[in-house]
């Protein structure tokens, strides 16, 4: 049966209890870009033993700034591990931004972090190292099968709330109480 198509771009994934796919358990996913033609989207509340100043150093760029060298680089997913996106506000121009909305810029070229460690990059950033990506109807398929909640993505989760208390932040948009989720769905 096909779905009618639901934009999801500038919407967060919550992971439901019964997710199997251990790259995706207990997450929330930044969906970044949603179209009929698939689904990119980053996981938020991942980091990795990584920080900014290290992350740097292996691209031959020096982060003065001490507080953000010491932030967190996050596993955004398991396809192209090696190579970093960054979500930033405000959205700037950077040579491949993409405007997700609310604000928000998806930027996976190196000039964003020039600019960063010139220190006239975006205010706000998240830098994550890979993504999470869906072909055609699969992201709708995984949620008709109850392995996602989606909700309206909310910035300050992304940029301002500590990652281990994005997931429950995600699900207090939501009005959601984690611990009531059954783990799998019922069927009467």
């Amino acid at each position: 049966m096909a779905h009618e198509f639901a934009d999801l771009s500038n919407h967060f994934l919550i992971a439901m209890p019964s997710m199997a796919d251990p790259n995706f358990g207990d997450t929330v996913v930044f969906v970044a870009e949603h179209s009929d033609k698939g689904a990119l989207g980053l996981v938020i509340n991942r980091p990795m033993d990584i920080d900014l100043g290290t992350l740097f150093e292996r691209i031959d760029l020096k982060l003065e700034i001490a507080p953000l060298a010491k932030s967190r680089v996050f596993f955004g997913g398991p396809v192209q591990i090696d190579r970093g996106f960054v979500l930033h506000q405000p959205v700037g121009a950077w040579s491949s931004t993409v405007d997700v909305g609310g604000g928000i810029g998806l930027t996976s070229s190196k000039d964003v972090l020039e600019a960063v460690a010139a220190g006239t990059g975006p205010e706000r950033l998240l830098v994550t190292l890979g993504y999470a990506g869906w072909g055609p109807g699969q992201l709708e398929e995984e949620i008709s099968h109850n392995a996602w909640l989606t909700v309206a993505a909310s910035p300050e989760l992304i940029f301002d709330t500590p990652a281990d208390e994005r997931i429950q932040g995600a699900f207090n948009l939501l009005g959601i109480n984690p611990a009531f989720l059954a783990p799998a769905a019922g069927h009467a």
